[in-house]
């Protein structure tokens, strides 16, 4: 288990950021970490990255004590914030060298990692310009850039799309699933949620402090889908067809939204064909019959209430 909190607790006054946290990452995997605002998940992030102490609780990473043992794990982690931070003034090539200095590589194996480094961010024709010149998209890249001249076991992103254009969110994206299959472990909280639904193998729902769900995307999903519902639309009078709808056995409910139906029919019902022949029994004509698409963002409509601290 490279990460695993017990209890993890964190408070802030009154205000309880972390409640009882129980948290458990395999190595190798790609968690997606979720959330609204003020849920609890950089204060999660800022404990394991030895930044914050826990109020009570044990936080481990790699198999030690974040508090107790907090310099052993800062080599074996790389943590990027959910902002870039100061050395603005330094060209590219000078920032990384700085860092890599900092974890006392030094020479020839400097230059090799450096360039290294570049190459896998795509920042090679980058090294020297101004940091401060750089798009947000690259400073992100810069950031991911810097955590791994050490080569850490775990990379802790805290929301790296934020704020980005579409085609950076894509490059971050690709840049995360090839380090992915360099075997990293990564820990990423992100609010863009089909993103982290293709790229992660887990993920971790928390809201007031408290992990509503851990588990794979597909068993998020599953948990989510209350029965079938079932998109109707007719160019003939949708109240009529409503009508029709609802008196059939196998449906639970019919609502009129804009123009479609929406028809919810019984958790044991998986054919939804006898809608077509109701209509058309009832002389109806039929636009659109299309099942309700449950993913990753319906998941966490629907395993949370929308409570935020």
């Amino acid at each position: 288990m490279i990460v695993q909190t017990i209890n993890l607790t964190k408070r802030y006054g009154k205000l309880v950021a972390l409640n009882n946290l129980h948290l458990n990452i395999e190595e190798g995997e790609c968690f997606g970490y979720i959330g609204p605002n003020g849920a609890g998940k950089t204060t999660t992030i800022r404990i394991l990255a030895t930044l914050l102490q826990p109020t009570w609780g044990e936080a481990r990473v790699c198999g030690h004590v974040v508090g107790y043992e907090s310099r052993k794990i800062r080599p074996l982690i790389g943590y990027v914030p959910d902002f870039f931070g100061a050395y603005e003034d330094m060209v590219v090539q000078e920032y990384l060298e700085f860092f890599a200095a900092a974890y006392d590589i030094t020479g020839k194996k400097r230059a090799q990692i450096v360039g290294d480094v570049l190459e896998l961010t795509d920042l090679t024709y980058k090294r020297d310009a101004l940091v401060d010149s750089l798009s947000r998209g690259m400073k992100q890249r810069l950031s991911i850039a810097r955590v791994l001249l050490h080569d850490p076991r775990l990379l802790l992103l805290d929301e790296p799309a934020s704020g980005l254009d579409p085609r950076a969110r894509i490059e971050i994206r690709e840049l995360l699933k090839e380090l992915h299959r360099m075997g990293k472990t990564i820990l990423i909280s992100s609010h863009i949620l089909p993103e982290l639904a293709d790229l992660c193998t887990s993920i971790g729902i928390l809201e007031q402090g408290e992990l509503v769900f851990q588990g794979s995307v597909r068993e998020a999903v599953r948990r989510a889908r209350l029965g079938t519902t079932v998109h109707v639309t007719t160019p003939d009078d949708p109240e009529r067809a409503r009508q029709v709808l609802a008196a059939l056995p196998n449906v639970v409910d019919v609502q009129l939204n804009d123009g479609a139906l929406l028809v919810s029919l019984s958790q044991e019902t998986t054919d939804f064909s006898f809608i077509a022949a109701a209509l058309l029994a009832g002389k109806l004509r039929i636009h659109e019959i299309k099942q309700e698409e449950v993913n990753l963002e319906t998941a966490f409509m629907r395993l949370t209430k929308g409570i935020v601290q």
